[in-house]
């Protein structure tokens, strides 16, 4: 069975900042308001990823999300997973092709755990169009994630609004990602498929990622406490 994660584990931070010292600084902010962080493409740019993770997991005792949406031919992809998994890094994204996904995922060893990115929360059906993709989001996302759990992924990142209907299509027994949390008053900015930490949790998130929400409040860590208690009531339903 899908083990039952801890409240406060649930809202993942997004580093998405150009240094690792500004990365240093927002974890120092928040303190014990976060216990799981993202750190992905644009930090991996930087010099200081690896020693960042190293003292995100070891002197801060965070969990890691590394978003780096690997895409290549199986072998390759197989080769890097396998290189990642000397590193502390609980959740890492893998695009959902499935050859690959099954590369990955036999690479991998515990505890990391194996996402397929479905459909990027920028995205719309006129973006999936473009590509030359004729179904909708939604039905782009279910396909991806089917494809991708049977390939063995440990779960998916897919926007609050198909959380609930992957859990009503592919149950209960895989990981939720979901990016493109904003607050219901809020700019969608470059993301279009948005909700509210809530909606997600509730709609069947197992996780959600919050950046710029935060990270430009005037009080990140009031604004990631705030989050924290929208995670909490709709975990308890109330």
């Amino acid at each position: 069975p899908h083990p039952v994660i801890p409240t406060h584990e649930r809202l993942i931070v997004a580093l998405d900042v150009p240094d690792s010292n500004a990365a240093r600084q927002l974890v120092t902010t928040l303190g014990d308001a976060v216990s799981f962080y993202k750190i992905g493409l644009e930090l991996l740019m930087s010099d200081d990823y690896w020693s960042l993770l190293r003292w995100l997991t070891g002197e801060k005792g965070k969990k890691v999300f590394a978003d780096l949406k690997l895409h290549d031919v199986p072998a390759t992809v197989a080769r890097a997973v396998s290189r990642l998994s000397g590193h502390p890094i609980e959740l890492l994204t893998v695009h959902s092709y499935g050859e690959m996904v099954t590369a990955a995922v036999e690479a991998a060893q515990a505890p990391l755990k194996l996402l397929a990115v479905t459909v990027l929360t920028s995205m719309d059906q006129a973006d999936l169009q473009a590509t030359g993709c004729d179904h909708s989001p939604e039905q782009t996302v279910l396909t991806r994630a089917k494809t991708a759990l049977s390939a063995g992924a440990h779960g998916v990142v897919a926007s609050g609004r198909e959380a609930a209907m992957l859990r009503r299509e592919l149950g209960s027994e895989f990981v939720i990602v979901t990016p493109g949390i904003r607050a219901a008053n809020a700019a969608s900015d470059d993301q279009k498929r948005t909700v509210t930490a809530g909606e997600a949790i509730t709609n069947g998130a197992s996780y959600i990622v919050v950046g710029r929400p935060i990270k430009h409040a005037a009080d990140p860590r009031a604004a990631a406490q705030a989050i924290q208690a929208q995670i909490a009531e709709a975990c308890t339903g109330s």
